[in-house]
């Protein structure tokens, strides 16, 4: 690959995902892509560039959904969901037992391991949740993945990682090698294809935004900006769950860190304010 299809394809990323990739990551792209251009029965990037240079939409859509798509695995780091069942369910539970709703978006669905990890963590809230309604939506810019998380089909392997054999049993059923999501489970989810680059103010408001292990890949304009749009879509006692390297400190002050509660954050009552300005910060793993 040339300096200057890496340039091309860095800022065709940039434009289309807000996946903001510094000068060193070329064999990140190399990674992804040499295998997508051969599938293609291209032979390598350069002809995937020229392709894309010549207008070809479904090579961008692929260029752009192998680079964006993430490993994930259920109950990942953990921590974000013991918050979710001691700290942030009791609370809304509490805000909301006039209306009996609750609203919970996965900012980066992914391919589904997050959001039913959620509905796993509702289900065994039992009896608490009776008469409620509870709506989860699964977002993700890749419409593959997305595809995948409907079906709610894993490999052993997908199932092995994170996932306590005790709720692999009781929520999954076995086809041969694979396991699906059971039915009931599957139909918490609802999934929409959505690029956060762009508006999603039709969305409505949420109790609950998982928005993890997504904006480390942003710049720091772009995160302010996503950050100021989230607050909006929020209700006023909300909570904002970030993944382990991410965080709105010195950023915006439209969220304020909970203490000793690592990557969970509730809106401050600043709308679209922002932080002193401060040196970019390097965040990612």
């Amino acid at each position: 690959m040339t300096p200057p299809d890496y340039e091309y394809l860095r800022k065709l990323l940039k434009d289309q995902s807000g996946l903001d990739l510094s000068a060193d990551k070329q064999y990140l792209i190399e990674s992804r892509l040499l295998p997508l251009a051969r599938k293609s029965g291209l032979s390598g990037i350069p002809d995937l560039v020229a392709k894309i240079k010549a207008g070809s939409s479904a090579h961008t859509v692929q260029v752009v959904e192998a680079m964006t798509t993430n490993e994930t695995f259920f109950f990942r780091d953990k921590v974000p969901f013991e918050h979710f069942r001691d700290t942030i369910m009791p609370e809304v539970l509490k805000a909301r037992a006039a209306r009996r709703s609750v609203r919970i978006w996965c900012a980066a669905g992914s391919t589904g391991q997050e959001p039913y990890s959620l509905a796993m963590c509702l289900k065994e809230m039992g009896a608490a949740l009776a008469g409620w309604r509870i709506e989860i939506i699964a977002t993700d810019l890749s419409q593959e993945v997305l595809e995948k998380s409907k079906a709610g089909i894993y490999s052993q392997f997908e199932v092995q990682r994170g996932l306590p054999i005790q709720m692999l049993v009781k929520y999954f059923k076995q086809s041969g090698e694979f396991w699906q999501v059971n039915p009931e489970l599957r139909a918490m989810v609802q999934h929409r294809q959505l690029n956060l680059l762009h508006d999603f103010s039709q969305l409505g408001t949420f109790d609950v935004i998982f928005c993890r292990n997504v904006l480390i890949y942003f710049d720091q304009d772009t995160k302010i900006n996503i950050f100021n749009r989230l607050a909006r879509l929020m209700e006023a006692d909300g909570f904002l769950v970030l993944g382990a390297a991410e965080t709105v400190v010195g950023l915006t002050d439209t969220f304020k860190p909970l203490p000793e509660r690592r990557g969970l954050y509730r809106p401050s009552g600043v709308r679209g304010g922002l932080a002193m300005p401060k040196p970019a910060m390097a965040v990612g793993y």
